[in-house]
């Protein structure tokens, strides 16, 4: 599996790019945020999702690993396809999604074309049953070990499940249990957490 990419912009396309790596041109399709920042001859550096199914192998390209984390969680999603998680995270920063997932505000995702209502509301659950899950199965000894409070340690594996890091799930769960001294529940204190990754 080719994990990320750093080479040369050979080439731009109205949904992808080629770049070029040790001789080899890769086709990457990736977002328009990516595209309008891209210039031919200049380095790139992306994160990918090789995608490999009978009949296709594409790479699809992020620039952050939270970007590439949402879009691998985007596609377990029954009836969400590559393109649908591109158009997704070219809408919005991830942060805004996730926050949209965890409100039930279906009205942001089927702004995106290709996202109907049925499709919304079922992105929404399936992903919202992921995030609770990983924060029952962040609520473990490691997480006390590791000097963070059971509700940290909740709040932090739920957003690890969302693709972002050790360190910023860390950060931005100790700047919600500033405020709220781990109360509610977990689903308030990770829409919290992510207001917080948002500058909201």
């Amino acid at each position: 599996m080719i994990a990320s990419l750093d080479g040369v912009v050979g080439a731009i396309a109205a949904e992808s790019l080629v770049l070029e790596v040790g001789g080899v041109g890769y086709r990457v399709f990736t977002t328009p945020a990516v595209l309008a920042g891209a210039e031919p001859g200049r380095h790139l550096r992306l994160h990918t999702h090789h995608l490999v199914r009978e009949d296709l192998q594409a790479l699809y390209g992020f620039r952050t690993p939270e970007e590439l984390g949402f879009f691998g969680l985007l596609l377990t999603v029954t009836g969400v396809g590559p393109k649908v998680a591109l158009g997704l995270l070219g809408s919005r920063p991830v942060a805004d999604l996730q926050l949209a997932i965890l409100a039930d505000d279906q009205g942001l995702l089927t702004a995106v074309p290709g996202v109907g209502k049925r499709l919304a509301a079922r992105i929404v659950l399936e992903l919202r049953e992921k995030v609770a899950a990983a924060g029952v199965a962040a609520a473990t000894p490691a997480f006390g070990s590791a000097g963070a409070q059971p509700a940290e340690g909740e709040v932090v594996g739920a957003l690890q499940a969302l693709g972002y890091t050790l360190a910023e799930a860390r950060e931005a769960a100790r700047h919600v249990g500033a405020k709220a001294a781990g109360g509610g529940s977990l689903e308030d204190r990770v829409k919290a957490a992510l207001r917080s990754l948002s500058g909201g």
